[in-house]
């Protein structure tokens, strides 16, 4: 379906005496279509429609486009921020800021305004907003994806090389490593605006303990695991003489 936005460069581009017959073969519709715009040219002029939106509809006011509008750049300062955003706080948001403009009306105009009634943040109209304005989700990473892919890769064949050439067993091959064990964990995924196909690299939140989990190749043996703490004296256990060793 052709955006409003197109509609508007078709009627600009009519008014400026390109032909219809043109104007189907620049945009690939038919010409039955170009002149369908034309003739609806006065409705669509009055229209400043949010990003996205392809038809007029009478439940459509424009305070649903002025709210679309700022959502999306409520959404871009959220991504500038490296904040997180997901359905439910963008759904929260919509009617949020529709509340707000409906209210602005109302003061102006009176309480018959009835400009911002009945919408609802549905998992529908978060589709179809979606769809329209081009966010996709993404998801967060701990740090930029900077990860030498190639390098590990090449370790793999170095790895099995030496445990071929030494004659080691799987039962002497252990792995040791860390996951951060979060209890203030953020969402990683977030919606990202269509002019940005990636996320940049966040630091999660430093309220986190680490565990460090070892075990051999077999998997039959499995070392206990090992808590680390921020650090190897914690503040709290100077101010209340907490021993250690006890």
């Amino acid at each position: 379906m052709i955006s409003m936005e197109a509609k508007h460069e078709i009627i600009a581009k009519h008014e400026r005496g390109v032909r219809i017959i043109g104007l189907a073969n620049e945009y690939g519709h038919n010409p039955s279509t170009i002149s369908t715009i034309i003739t609806q040219k006065e409705a669509i002029k009055k229209l400043q429609p949010s990003k996205g939106v392809t038809i007029i509809s009478k439940l459509r006011t424009n305070i649903h486009d002025e709210m679309e509008q700022l959502l999306l750049l409520w959404i871009k300062e959220k991504q500038l921020a490296r904040d997180s955003v997901y359905e439910a706080i963008i759904c929260e948001k919509a009617g949020a800021i529709c509340q707000g403009l409906k209210r602005d009306v109302t003061e102006m105009e009176g309480e018959s305004s009835q400009g911002g009634e009945g919408f609802k943040a549905s998992r529908g109209w978060f589709d179809n907003f979606k769809n329209r304005c081009g966010i996709h989700s993404v998801i967060r990473h701990g740090e930029a994806s900077s990860a030498e892919i190639k390098a590990a890769e090449n370790f793999i064949k170095v790895f099995e090389k030496l445990i071929g050439e030494e004659g080691y067993l799987l039962q002497q091959v252990f792995n040791c490593d860390e996951t951060g064990l979060f209890w203030k964990k953020m969402h990683r995924r977030t919606f990202n605006t269509a002019e940005e196909k990636s996320l940049p690299g966040h630091k999660a939140m430093k309220d986190r303990l680490t565990l460090a989990l070892c075990a051999d190749a077999v998997g039959d043996f499995k070392m206990k695991p090992m808590l680390v703490y921020h650090s190897e004296n914690p503040r709290a256990f100077k101010a209340y003489k907490v021993m250690k060793e006890k």
